[in-house]
């Protein structure tokens, strides 16, 4: 079956009641056969109904051996890195999302573990930063917020002959356009809050696993640490899967569209985008994802970090907020706000300037978006 049958059909065979809506199972713990004799489930830390069924979707879309849910995408990703052990070193692309930062440079360095940045787009600093101590390389599919594209199948072969794991936060670029497992990656780590739910009204985490052995292993972290999504979530996120082909394609129809509008603006200076011709990374991301290339659209505005603030605070249509992939558009400024948690030099490095503004394009027509837009750079004070 295609994609969209598979999102709308794969967990939601419908119960004894014959109900089309499977029902959302709050019970925190369930009566056992016996001492000792286990039955499905036992205590929703390790599983439950509706965490079960949308866990079967997502692995189904994702083209994993198995998936799992977590409170937030935070949650997923702490897991993920709880498979390094003590002194062990990570190779992370230096475009990342902010919140990965701070957990990788404020947390995990608590255990030993060192943490290299490179330009993941470019895979000969990947294999120039790899050690005998690694043990996990981090990228993103679509880098947050300068828009880079990792030629994951490279890295993959990368990181399998040197024995290391590849792990691929892929939160700006959903399943139904690129499925990272399938070009040779380990884990998949979403920020499911984003266009897996869709509407801005359910925090949620997924992982999924290459491999039976490395399913297990992640399980295992997650049931005793806990970081578990609750059944209502999961029922959201589950509902919210439904749709996203559709969403997402008209999400990536309307960025483009933006895009192309903003490069022709005489108060932008830059515009970061995969889907334009004048992305350096625009071929691989054409070979990677086909024709969509999702809903995140980054730029650079002539001036100063002021100018940058009021055409954010300007805006009518697009909200002032972090997070992104929902239905309503969303406008921020990453050196204020998501990456706000890089030291300032690191996020200097990275190209991360003050002037940059990140928005998420939702489903509101394009033109009203690009009106709202263009009243906002004016607003601005730009040239």
């Amino acid at each position: 079956m295609k994609f969209r049958t598979r999102a709308i059909h794969v967990g939601s065979k419908p119960d004894y009641t014959g109900a089309v809506v499977p029902p959302i199972y709050l019970s925190t713990t369930f009566v056992q056969p016996g001492p000792g004799d286990w039955g499905a489930f036992d205590y929703s830390r390790s599983g439950s109904p509706t965490r079960s069924r949308l866990q079967e979707a997502i692995a189904d879309l994702e083209g994993a051996a198995g998936s799992l849910a977590f409170s937030s995408g935070m949650a997923a990703t702490h897991c993920a890195m709880g498979l390094l052990p003590a002194g062990s070193h990570v190779v992370a692309g230096c475009d990342m999302y902010g919140g990965t930062y701070r957990l990788l440079h404020k947390i995990c360095n608590r255990n030993n573990i060192e943490v290299t940045l490179v330009h993941a787009d470019q895979a000969n600093h990947i294999v120039d930063a790899i050690k005998p101590q690694t043990k996990m390389v981090w990228v993103e599919s679509i880098g947050n917020p300068l828009m880079s594209v990792p030629d994951l199948q490279q890295i993959a072969s990368i990181t399998q002959k040197a024995g290391v794991l590849l792990a691929v936060d892929s939160t700006f670029v959903p399943p139904c356009i690129l499925r990272p497992l399938e070009l040779g990656a380990d884990i998949v780590m979403h920020s499911a809050t984003k266009y897996f739910g869709g509407h801005s009204d359910c925090l949620a985490g997924v992982l999924s696993a290459k491999t039976p052995e490395l399913l297990q292993e992640l399980y295992f972290i997650q049931n005793a640490t806990g970081s578990v999504i609750g059944s209502l979530e999961a029922f959201l996120l589950h509902r919210g899967i439904k749709t996203m082909e559709l969403r997402v394609r008209e999400q990536s129809h309307s960025a483009l569209r933006i895009a192309r509008w903003l490069e022709s603006h005489r108060s932008v200076k830059k515009v970061l985008y995969p889907g334009l011709e004048s992305h350096p990374d625009h071929q691989r991301a054409r070979r990677l994802m086909g024709d969509q290339f999702g809903g995140m659209v980054s730029f650079e505005v002539a001036g100063t970090i002021d100018t940058a603030k009021t055409v954010c605070k300007a805006t009518k249509l697009f909200g002032l907020a972090v997070s992104c992939g929902a239905v309503e558009s969303l406008i921020e400024q990453p050196a204020t706000m998501s990456h706000a948690s890089y030291d300032a030099q690191a996020r200097a490095k990275a190209g991360i300037h003050d002037t940059l503004i990140r928005i998420s394009v939702g489903l509101e027509d394009p033109e009203d978006l690009i009106a709202d837009l263009d009243q906002a750079l004016a607003l601005g004070g730009g040239a």
